[in-house]
């Protein structure tokens, strides 16, 4: 498959920093939210020799890299942004965590601050060809997938950004590598300016973030930003079974070459699904890569598996190498993650989706009876779009958090529904009411943050349960 397939060297080596420093120093920086990334980024800065104020809402005793902080000669302010906006500042870099709409970030607009994401910030000083990965869901398997297929085929690759190491962190440590993969999340995109990668993937667009988005448009908009800036030397790999992306490559997507994948029918020239293969045509030639080969399982995964062969063989990696891969590759923890099979009932993890449109996925991946256990804090989707899937697969749902009345509401009267007090009770509840055949799945569509710190503490919760049964 010559004819897509290239091999890409690095653009540098390492000379990202003393070009960060060149641009950077003596401005003025702002870094607003105070969590991993942001931290990162103020580090990065100092570094580079801007003058850096950092801020966050919480107060003081609640950010643990506050003594860092100030040790580096930087200004550290807390528990809100009082003073802050009257200004000062040249570029403010603004945490995932914070909304663009901020009233002291539209204020510095207005005053003429450069106002961008960490993922920008880092985009411009990148000395490797930049891979990056969008989506509602699937993002961190497809990521950690890619990389580990380019590592095992011998490439030196940064695996990072919304997951793992932030982008700036690549970028202090001088590392050379044959390609930057960075999963991406539409917080960024809010603030991209000329963010431009070489190979840019998007996965699906589903509702999620609505408690942060004017509405549906709004947020399938900032996905799209992903190939705002691609020329005809850029590739856009893209979901054509997700009818939002569909409609937009019809329109024109932007000038990136469109490489399109679909589990459902056949693509021209792009990655298709027959039920046992995936098929990759291209200009006449054809590669199929056998199902029975990969570890990952659902139909959501044959998406993602789709994605990374395609942006494997655009950076020259061959079927094989991709199948060798494949073939081990066992997917991440709290991503249908299989916890046991217990009096023939399997227990599955997949407290990472919280959305909708991850617990579509994995109910439309999953065969036999479900009993489902979903809820936490709604994050303002429409529940009523699961009730088809919800009437052919649900035998019983244990709904639990915030959001649980809700969800009753949208879907209660179409399967047998029971209200649980905590995550241990609902497991207790579903291990009574299961029979050998049946799944129990752990997909709350909802975020974690009324009963746990985070998704992954709602997973291990789910597991130690599962197991005590």
């Amino acid at each position: 498959m010559t004819t897509l397939a290239k091999n890409i060297s690095p653009r540098g080596n390492g000379g990202g920093l003393k070009r960060a420093k060149e641009a950077l120093s003596g401005r003025r920086a702002l870094v607003v939210g105070l969590a991993s990334t942001g931290l990162a980024a103020a580090r990065f800065l100092k570094k580079c020799g801007a003058v850096v104020t950092a801020t966050d809402s919480k107060p003081l005793k609640e950010i643990p890299a506050a003594e860092e902080l100030l040790s580096l000669g930087i200004e550290v302010k807390a528990g809100g942004h009082e003073g802050l906006e009257k200004g000062g500042f040249d570029l403010v870099i603004v945490s995932p965590g914070v909304p663009y709409d901020l009233k002291l970030l539209c204020g510095l607009r207005d005053l003429g601050a450069e106002v961008i994401s960490d993922i920008e910030l880092a985009y411009r000083f990148i000395d490797a060809p930049v891979i990056a990965i969008a989506g509602t869901n699937g993002k961190t398997t497809t990521t950690t997938l890619l990389g580990e297929i380019l590592k095992d085929a011998g490439k030196k690759v940064f695996v990072g950004g919304n997951i793992g190491t932030p982008a700036v962190e690549f970028v202090e440590s001088e590392m050379a590598v044959d390609h930057c993969v960075l999963e991406i999340s539409s917080f960024h995109l809010e603030t991209t300016d000329r963010f431009n990668p070489h190979v840019g993937v998007l996965l699906n667009i589903t509702e999620d973030h609505l408690d942060r988005y004017r509405d549906f448009e709004h947020y399938a908009e900032t996905k799209f930003r992903l190939f705002k800036n691609q020329t005809a030397a850029d590739y856009a790999i893209v979901n054509m079974n997700d009818p939002i992306i569909a409609e937009r490559v019809r329109n024109g997507l932007g000038k990136g070459r469109a490489v399109p994948f679909s589990v459902e029918g056949e693509t021209k020239d792009g990655l298709s699904y027959n039920g046992s293969e995936i098929v990759f045509r291209c200009s006449g030639q054809e590669e199929r890569y056998p199902v029975s080969d990969i570890r990952l399982k659902g139909l959501h995964n044959i998406e993602n598996v789709m994605a990374v062969i395609a942006a494997s063989r655009i950076t020259g990696i061959g079927r094989d190498e991709i199948l060798s891969t494949l073939k081990r590759f066992e997917g991440l923890s709290h991503r249908m993650e299989f916890v046991r099979e217990r009096n023939g009932v399997q227990y599955i993890d997949d407290s990472k989706g919280t959305n909708i449109g991850s617990l579509m996925m994995a109910l439309r991946g999953l065969k036999g009876p479900v009993i489902l256990i979903a809820g936490g804090v709604d994050k303002g989707g429409d529940y009523r779009v699961l009730g088809p899937l919800v009437k052919e697969k649900v035998k019983l749902m244990v709904l639990i958090g915030e959001a649980r009345f809700k969800i009753k509401d949208a879907l209660g009267a179409i399967t047998e529904t029971v209200m649980a007090a905590s995550l241990k009770e609902a497991v207790e509840v579903s291990g009574k009411n299961a029979k050998a055949g049946d799944t129990v799945l752990l997909c709350p569509a909802c975020s974690s943050f009324d009963m746990f710190r985070s998704y992954k503490e709602r997973g291990d919760k789910f597991k130690e349960f599962v197991r005590a049964l």
